[in-house]
């Protein structure tokens, strides 16, 4: 658990992409079903299939070749929704191409479902990025999808990971350096932090932004570290050995070599 917390951790922070120049660059609108993609909250249901425009706008001195546009859908560095399309067009230097599409989104109702964050991105032949543009995808999916059963299997190790930390306390079995004892629940930290950023987007209250996992999931971890760190110290007499009963040990005499006792 503790070794899954701090991959999906890593990711979280190397997933905080830098912001580029806006002037002389590609830059991209778009709609999905007559609603501007930036504004609000984008909704995404899988009961029918979605009618994409997208307006590329070159504001550099060379011809750009856009092969494909993509949806996708990502939370904890993870991405649970994908779909190319191939739209091949050029966009002369200076001048901007409007194209619009249909696309069928029967299958994201298996893949996610809640407020994810999402991107629309125009890829080049080379299947290079050339510009995207996101929003906050309310996606009416399943609770049993990717990213439904994703969340419940966080849950579970992290229920096992608090059961198996107190349960330690409650036997006096937790190891007698304080360090020790709180390296024992930061894992269910970590965890905790995790399950309350994947329920907060999936109950549709917020969006698991890095600027939202992070404080969570850290503030989780230090809170279970902190609590480690304060049990108390098992009892000097739990760590010894249980006494020997004298009357229950029996001297054993046996015959030296040669008959003599």
């Amino acid at each position: 658990m503790s070794s899954v917390g701090l991959l999906l951790l890593c990711g979280i922070f190397l997933g905080v992409a830098p912001a580029h120049a806006a002037g002389d660059a590609v830059t991209i609108d778009a709609t999905v079903d007559g609603t501007p993609v930036g504004e609000d909250e984008l909704l995404l249901d899988p009961s029918g299939s979605s009618r994409i425009t997208v307006t590329v706008h070159n504001g550099t001195d060379t011809v750009r070749h856009v092969k494909t546009i993509r949806l996708s859908g990502t939370a904890l560095a993870l991405t649970f929704f994908s779909y190319d399309t191939t739209v091949p067009f050029d966009v002369p230097a200076k001048e901007s191409v409007t194209r619009g599409f249909v696309l069928d989104l029967g299958q994201l109702g298996t893949q996610a479902t809640g407020l994810l964050p999402t991107e629309l991105e125009v890829l080049d032949t080379n299947r290079d990025v050339i510009a995207s543009i996101g929003v906050t995808g309310d996606v009416r999916g399943s609770l049993w999808s990717v990213y439904g059963v994703f969340g419940l299997a966080v849950f579970g190790l992290t229920l096992l990971a608090w059961t198996g930390a107190l349960f330690a306390l409650a036997r006096r079995r937790l190891p007698a350096n304080r360090w020790q004892r709180a390296m024992r629940f930061l894992p269910a930290g970590v965890g905790t932090g995790l399950v309350a950023v994947i329920s907060l987007s999936v109950l549709r209250v917020m969006a698991p932004s890095p600027a939202a996992e992070i404080p969570f999931i850290l503030g989780a971890a230090a809170a279970a570290f902190a609590l480690g760190y304060l049990t108390p110290h098992p009892d000097a007499d739990d760590l010894r050995p249980p006494p020997t009963d004298p009357e229950s040990t029996q001297r054993i005499t046996r015959p030296l070599p040669g008959g003599v006792a």
